[in-house]
This record gives structure tokens, sequence and C-alpha cells, in this order.
């Protein structure tokens, strides 16, 4: 279709997906939103690794042609104020694959979150966090290396699903006198109100594709996080439906904790998978004394938010954490930290949250020899101590690099 901003690469081909496969062509056209504040720095910084480490992967065979898609301020200003015009999502849908930086979300008023906006119109439903530490990077854990789990954070519904009433508003007058009134509720006067939906078809979806994921990437186990002592009917269904799922339609894959302990004397049978789960406010308390007892987690949106990023810190934080918000066709990658606005084009911040998660997208796209360079050059300019100025102050001896200097070490690290 034709764009009214967006520039199509005439030397790039589209990714299809059928029956929920996608086809990756040699030259793939993917998306790509710059992002606000030090989206900048970081994308084109990231952009340059990605593109080095497919070239030195498949000798020219493969490359990527990247295509400028707009949101946020950027969008604002080529867009007359619209920040998040409608080809941009018409672009995700038609090219299947993107990756963007960090976009600007107000705080108390203005515009709806621009991250929200696009997952649930795109209907991204599986926010995909992997969170492992690599050698050297600073963490407040004795033992970093123990830690690696993959979150699967429910993205569509929960107290994020946006269905809130604002105090003395009709609206919220009309809601609050239906739960007195009908329904017998008791809460104060004067309250903000906001509906919490959990459903069957959501939790099962999600459910499903991390328990896809956990096979193909032979995790140990999938533990489902939930408040369901409390939250019966929503976070205790997200539980059930859970559950579920992964007898019903993974019987032969898996085995409950349950099981396990019943009927094997806590020995996992070869090529099982274990599903469990633990209670929200526990499992963070679980990931800082025993993380090597968990592997893929499965969440509701609100605690799986939270979670992600408390785990992340404790692996060197969001700085480095990789993020991807994945519908049944669409997939977006993106930097999970903010838009830091006082480093704007100052050429100083860590790209490793992008970094990374175009790492992740590579994988998802089948190119694991490209993805493994940017992880072993990575891990090797570790080694040598040259650092962006956020590990620099917590490395003694550390070499502090601009962004771009960074990206440049990483590239001349790639070797096999």
């Amino acid at each position: 279709m034709a764009y009214q901003h967006i520039v199509v690469p005439s030397d790039g081909e589209k990714i299809t997906c059928l029956h929920g496969a996608h086809c990756i062509p040699d030259h793939p056209i993917i998306a790509f939103i710059e992002g606000d504040g030090i989206g900048r720095d970081i994308m084109t910084a990231s952009r340059r690794i990605w593109d080095a480490a497919v070239e030195k992967a498949y000798g020219g065979q493969r490359k990527i042609a990247w295509m400028e898609i707009y949101a946020g301020e950027k969008a604002a200003s080529v867009y007359d104020g619209d920040y998040m015009p409608e080809e941009t999502f018409e672009a995700l849908r038609e090219f299947l694959i993107g990756i963007k930086g960090p976009l600007t979300t107000p705080v108390g008023g203005g515009f709806r979150s621009l991250n929200v906006t696009l997952r649930q119109v795109l209907d991204l439903y599986a926010c995909v966090r992997p969170v492992r530490w690599y050698e050297g990077v600073p963490s407040p854990l004795r033992e970093p290396q123990n830690v690696d789990v993959v979150i699967f954070r429910e993205n569509t519904e929960d107290v994020y699903a946006g269905i809130e009433y604002q105090a003395g508003t009709p609206e919220n007058e009309k809601l609050a006198s239906f739960l007195r009134e009908e329904m017998g509720a008791e809460f104060f006067e004067g309250s903000g109100l906001g509906i919490k939906p959990i459903s069957a078809f959501g939790t099962k979806r999600l459910m499903r594709f991390a328990l896809q994921y956990a096979i193909e990437r032979k995790r140990k186990s999938v533990t489902i996080v939930h408040k369901g002592n409390i939250q019966k009917f929503t976070e205790g269904a997200f539980r059930n439906w859970a559950y579920e799922v992964a007898r019903e339609e993974f019987g032969d894959q898996i085995i409950t904790e349950e099981e396990l302990w019943d009927q094997f004397g806590g020995k996992v049978p070869e090529g099982k998978i274990v599903v469990k789960d633990r209670i929200a406010d526990i499992i963070f308390q679980h990931l800082l004394l025993r993380p090597t007892e968990f592997d893929v987690l499965v969440a509701p949106n609100l605690n799986g938010d939270y979670l992600s990023d408390a785990v992340a810190a404790e692996v060197g934080g969001v700085g480095i954490a990789p993020g991807a918000n994945i519908g049944d066709d669409v997939m977006l990658f993106e930097a999970t930290h903010g838009t830091a606005p006082k480093y704007t084009n100052q050429d100083r911040v860590n790209p490793g949250s992008l970094m990374f998660s175009g790492v992740m997208m590579l994988e998802f796209m089948g190119w694991w020899e490209a993805a493994a360079l940017v992880t072993q050059a990575y891990e090797r300019t570790l080694k040598q101590k040259v650092v962006t100025y956020d590990f620099a102050r917590q490395m003694p001896g550390a070499r502090e690099v601009k962004t771009s200097e960074f990206a440049t070490a990483i590239i001349d690290n790639m070797h096999a």
C-alpha cells in the first residue's frame, strides 16, 4: 500500500506469516521507530551492531532492509502533532516485525501511553522479557550468574486495560452507584474506580505461547505467577486457566509440580517440563534467594510489569534488559527503559536494552548465528572493561566511552 511519510525500501522483501509461522526472506524489511530522548543515539548504535553481525555471520547473503516508521515526538513533527499516526499501525500489520526505541509517556495527563496503545491496537498480547547476567556487569547479587529467566507478561488485560473512571465524574458516579446498590460493594466515597478484566482467552493464549517457547528453547520449568489467594476470580482464575492449557494441550510434554513429587519423588522425567505456580509477592523473594529454581515465568499484566523490572535489577538494571511485545502475527521488539531526556543527543547512554532486544529479534527470525555474534562480542567488550558511563562508575579500572564508541568496540570484537 502507499504511505504518506513512510518510505518502503526497494531492496527489501516483505516478511509473511503462514499458519502462525513467520517466513523470513534473506533481505527482510524490518520496521524501526527511532524513539524519543536517547532513542536516536541508541538506535543508531544498535543498528550498526546488528548490521555488522548479520554481515559477519552470512557474508552478504542476508541483509536487513530498514524502514523507518514513526511514533512519539518525531511522529508529531512529521504528522502535524499526531504522536501515533494510523499508518504506523498499518505498516506494522503489513511488515509484521519491528523494533523501537523508548517513547515519551506523560505522567498524570496528556496523551495516553504510546507503548500501551501499540500493544492494545495491534493485540501484542505477550510481553516477553528474558533476563540473564553477562559476566562483568555490575550486580547487587553475590551470584548473579544464577539468574536466567524469561518472563511472559500478559499485555492487554488486567488493570492496564485502561477501564477506569476519575473520581467526581458522572461515569464514576454511575458505576459507583451500580456497585453499591446492585452488587452490594463497599468502598469510600470519592474513590477513583478501575476494572480488572482477566479472561480465559487472554490467559490461555499467553500460557500456550510460553509453553511453546519453553519446549522449543528446552527450558526446564514454567511458573505461573499470581495473587490468586486474594483475587480469586481474576488472578486465581489466571492460575487455573493456565494449568488447564498445560494439562489439556501439552499433557504429554509437561508434568505439574504436584505430580512430580507425588509420583516421581521430585525427579523430573526425561523430556518433561515442570509446570508450577507461586504467589506474586513471594516470587520476588524467591528470585533473590534461590533463582535457579525458576526458568520461564507467566504473569498477569501488572505483576509481570513489576517482576520484569525487579529481576532486571538483579543483573544490571533495565538499561540492558531486552523485551518484545508479540502477537499472533506482529512482533515489536523494544528498549524496556525510558527516554532519559536529560541525555538526549549526548552520545552517552548504554544501548544494551535495545541492542539485546535486537538479539531477541534475530533469534525469533531464526538468525541464530548473528544473534550469537552480538552476545559474544558484548561479553568480550565487557571483559576489556570498555563501557558507557553507567557501568564505568561501578567498575574499577573501566574505560568510559561514548555510545557510538561502545558500538564500535562491540563490532571490533565480533569474531568466531
